[in-house]
């Protein structure tokens, strides 16, 4: 049992505790709809997106949450201008500014005395220098992502699935796709600090897609998402106490991870193993 305990009784841990299970309702609500919507590019290219801003955040001294979200927003605004005006598809769109932000990202940060160490930080999170601060920022952002969530539910689960027959219901899927995207957004820039921009979206996909193996309806692939992000969370904390392992590394590894388990449990079950 102490084995168990002992990793939580620092403040910091607690922190770190509450931080990733906060992460873990934001990632997997979001996520179950980045999922269910085959957006999982996009959410990859927008961990990678922030980058720019947040450097500058470092860079300059300002708030490298406002940057984070600054950026995110450009890097939407510049997917939607190549899919519009050089009539590209999105992925194009996607993958030029994947490639740009991140490139860009580290260009700025290099400027810095602490390049090293500030990329590391920013790429992989800092889960046990979790502020007060952060646990707010964190809390508003699970709030509204369960608001929002609640009340786009029919249009997003219309868009997901028939994106024709949401538009014949007058459920205006392209605003709705551009919520989806927003909620994506405010997942990784809300979620940065704790797991980093390469590691959120392990949290992002790796838990709903686990639980779409082994569920139907949305709301229980919703629920188990986040009872298996929660699983990760605390499991990687307990790992990376005892393993002297990176927390947030070890958190979305083990997200991961239990997606294998499950898939080839699953097959092991059905006997196709």
């Amino acid at each position: 049992m102490t084995w168990l305990t002992e990793p939580f009784a620092p403040e910091f841990m607690q922190r770190a505790l509450l931080a990733g299970l906060l992460v873990a309702l934001v990632a997997s609500v979001v996520g179950t709809w980045v999922v269910l919507r085959g957006l999982s590019f996009m959410g990859d290219a927008l961990a990678h997106g922030v980058l720019p801003g947040i450097a500058l955040g470092v860079l300059f001294g300002f708030s490298q949450f406002i940057g984070a979200l600054a950026s995110a927003l450009v890097m939407v605004w510049g997917i939607a201008v190549i899919h519009r005006k050089a009539r590209l598809s999105e992925d194009t769109g996607i993958g030029l500014l994947f490639v740009g932000m991140l490139a860009l990202g580290v260009i700025i940060i290099s400027r810095t005395s602490s390049y090293a160490g500030s990329l590391t930080g920013i790429l992989f999170g800092d889960a046990l220098g979790v502020t007060t601060t952060d646990l707010v920022v964190l809390g508003l952002g699970a709030a509204t992502t369960v608001v929002v969530s609640a009340i786009f539910y029919r249009p997003f689960l219309a868009l997901s699935f028939n994106e024709d027959k949401a538009r014949l219901l007058g459920m205006r899927p392209r605003f709705a796709h551009a919520v989806m995207l927003g909620l994506v957004t405010l997942a990784v820039v809300v979620a940065f600090r704790t797991v980093g921009t390469l590691l959120v979206f392990g949290l992002l996909i790796a838990p709903p897609a686990t639980a779409a193996l082994v569920t139907r309806r949305v709301p229980t692939m919703m629920f188990t998402g986040i009872g298996l992000g929660a699983l990760a969370v605390s499991g990687g904390l307990l790992l990376s106490y005892h393993l002297d392992t990176a927390a947030g590394a070890t958190m979305a590894g083990l997200a991961v991870g239990l997606f294998f388990v499950v898939l080839f449990g699953k097959e092991l079950a059905a006997g196709r193993l």
